[in-house]
């Protein structure tokens, strides 16, 4: 126990003990300020006529006598009545006839409380402090033993505020269609196990952050009416061996009691990693969890109707044995929600807001391309604090507008003032961006141009698709490689000198020509080669190191496509840019005016210096 704790048990002790001795005091009475005299001096003073009472309290008399505030005490004989003795000490009977003796009567609880007080209350106290002090010393060992219990949370099925069912989920129409399935079994599971058929043990959620994966969960015990055990990955992992092991088993313990119930493990990966990597202790212990999460899937019985659900967003990292039949046998995909389903979400996120008449949510879904569900809820939240900001009760189509660019960019940063030179500079870089988006075919059309910071950005051009796509071509990626360089280009073009304003855009681009030629196989040099994965790890197997699994000599290969690709994206820019250098000018010219070009002005001086605009079909890249 700490010491802290120790000295604040311990002055409680002692005040306990204080007003104990306080209502004590009360209870005996203070005495110690009448004078004790002896019987003879009493009844001297009766036989004077100056006592008008006289109190007898057990053994105790109180004498008050007819001065006032004066009293006194004595001492009774014992088993001899007072009057009998203050007439054998010559008090005359007609002087005792007028002292009024009134005999306080004690029950024998309560002599035998007064009595034994002085040794019970110490006795009692010492051993109030012994209890108080165990108790406290149990209530943390009790936490420590607690230390191997569950930490998840549950939402009980009855609970109205915290439910979520399927109308609360826009989008992710298929995989609610998967999982109707597991809403069935956990309701009428008799109808399935008398066909002979199992319902999948585990349901394996995978999709990018912020799909819908922890709320689509909930919607499915919302749907079954079961309650919903959740918890995190990294909570059953402590530095202690064996802790995360024992809360999986009371995890399952507790869930088992409330069948038929739903278990949710949010980002499973930091638990359910490949095994056979570790190198620590930390690694040791997360493979025990992992290996006790594998035993407790295999201990379930068909009648147990306990389905175990996860999310995570890292599939390929996870263990082969949790991905078997069997155990996660059922694994269901959210992608990024489509133009129509960002429509419907951002409906949901709409239902407790006042809107403006001009509000057009399609619109808003239109421009939000690669938005997922959680981008969504920031735009909607962004834009109603947009509106109390400025002191209006609705939130206008502006104000969504606005925040598309904040969530997608970051805040404006308004205090970030850049120089005459500086402010020349970046109006060039981001027409050189804009122009070259405009003439490539295979390029996103500009939306807006903006030399007002965001972010950690100087200024920027917002680009988005026309339409939602799932595939990108090798053409996409290079007029995209050719749109990212087109600033620096054109910083080297018009003022012969580069700024670190490119960096950005040099890693954007090194990385698209990276992914072009070792996880796509789109370089025509090495052909159809994948030398990495989908997240940029390694195909060919688990090293300790990190390192690739592939030659020095493919690895240089690797980097000679990767220069090939980003000079001929430069010469691709250069031309462009050189071509049409007026346009260029004019488009600077009016940013550092302006510091803001909306789409249909950039059009326009689009036409003016004879540039044709790209049509539906070339944008839709049906060429």
């Amino acid at each position: 126990m700490p010491l802290g704790n120790l000295l604040r048990n311990a002055l409680g002790a002692l005040m306990i003990f204080f007003l104990l001795s306080a209502a004590y005091s009360w209870l005996v009475g203070d005495l110690s300020a009448a004078p004790e005299i002896s019987l003879s001096e009493l009844s001297a003073d009766i036989t004077k006529g100056l006592v008008a009472k006289v109190t007898v309290d057990g053994e105790t008399i109180v004498i008050d006598y007819v001065e006032a505030d004066k009293i006194a005490q004595t001492k009774k004989e014992t088993g001899t009545a007072l009057s009998q003795t203050l007439l054998n000490l010559g008090v005359p009977k007609d002087k005792l006839d007028k002292v009024s003796i009134n005999i306080k009567e004690q029950s024998g609880t309560g002599y035998w409380l007064l009595g034994l007080a002085p040794f019970l209350l110490p006795i009692f106290f010492i051993a109030f402090f012994i209890w108080y002090l165990t108790r406290q010393m149990r209530g943390a060992g009790m936490q420590a033993l607690s230390f191997g219990q569950s930490k998840a949370r549950l939402t009980a099925p009855d609970d109205q505020k915290q439910k979520i069912t399927f109308k609360d989920v826009a989008g992710v129409k298929e995989a609610k269609e998967e999982l109707l399935e597991i809403v069935d079994f956990l309701k009428s599971p008799k109808r399935f196990l008398e066909i002979g058929a199992r319902i999948p043990k585990g349901v394996l959620l995978m999709g990018p952050p912020g799909s819908g994966k922890t709320i689509l969960s909930r919607a499915v015990a919302g749907e079954a009416g079961v309650p919903f055990f959740s918890i995190s990955g990294s909570e059953f992992v402590e530095m202690f061996v064996g802790v995360g092991a024992s809360r999986v088993r009371d995890l399952f313990q507790i869930a088992k009691k409330a069948a038929p119930a739903i278990i949710f493990i949010d980002e499973i990966d930091a638990v359910g990693r490949v095994r056979g990597t570790g190198m620590s202790g930390g690694n040791d212990e997360r493979e025990q969890t992992l290996n006790q999460i594998l035993v407790e899937m295999d201990g379930f019985e068909p009648n147990e109707k306990l389905i175990i659900m996860a999310a995570t967003n890292r599939p390929d990292v996870l263990d082969p044995a949790l991905l078997r039949p069997g155990r996660f046998d059922r694994r269901v995909v959210l992608d990024l929600p489509d133009r129509n389903d960002r429509e419907e979400i951002l409906k949901i996120h709409a239902r407790k807001k006042p809107f403006a008449e001009d509000v057009n949510l399609r619109v808003v879904a239109e421009r939000t391309p690669g938005f997922s569900g959680a981008d969504l809820y920031s735009l909607m939240n962004e834009g109603a604090i947009l509106a109390a900001r400025e002191n209006r009760k609705k939130v206008s189509q502006f104000d969504l507008i606005r925040s598309i660019e904040k969530v997608m960019l970051g805040p404006e940063r308004k205090s970030h003032l850049l120089s005459k030179k500086e402010k020349e500079i970046t109006a060039y870089h981001e027409a050189g961006h804009a122009l070259v988006a405009s003439v490539l075919p295979f390029a996103d059309p500009v939306h807006k141009i903006s030399i007002i910071s965001r972010g950690r950005a100087a200024g920027y051009t917002l680009k988005l698709p026309i339409e939602d796509r799932k595939l990108q071509s090798r053409r996409e990626f290079l007029d995209d490689i050719a749109v990212s360089l087109a600033g620096y280009v054109a910083e080297k073009m018009i003022f012969g000198d580069l700024t670190t304003g490119s960096s950005n855009d040099l890693q954007v681009a090194t990385g698209l020509a990276r992914d072009m030629v070792a996880k796509y196989g789109m370089s025509e040099k090495l052909g159809p080669m994948a030398f990495e994965g989908q997240l940029g790890r390694p195909v060919f197997g688990y090293g300790f190191d990190g390192g690739a699994d592939y030659s020095e000599r493919f690895g240089a290969v690797i980097d000679d496509e990767v220069a090939r690709i980003l000079s001929e994206a430069v010469k691709k820019a250069e031309e462009i840019l050189i071509k049409h250098r007026p346009a260029l000018n004019a488009i600077a010219a009016r940013l550092i005016e302006t510091e803001t070009i909306e789409r249909e002005e950039f059009e326009k001086l689009l036409i003016a210096n004879g540039i044709i605009l790209k049509q539906k079909q070339d944008i839709e890249h049906q060429v």
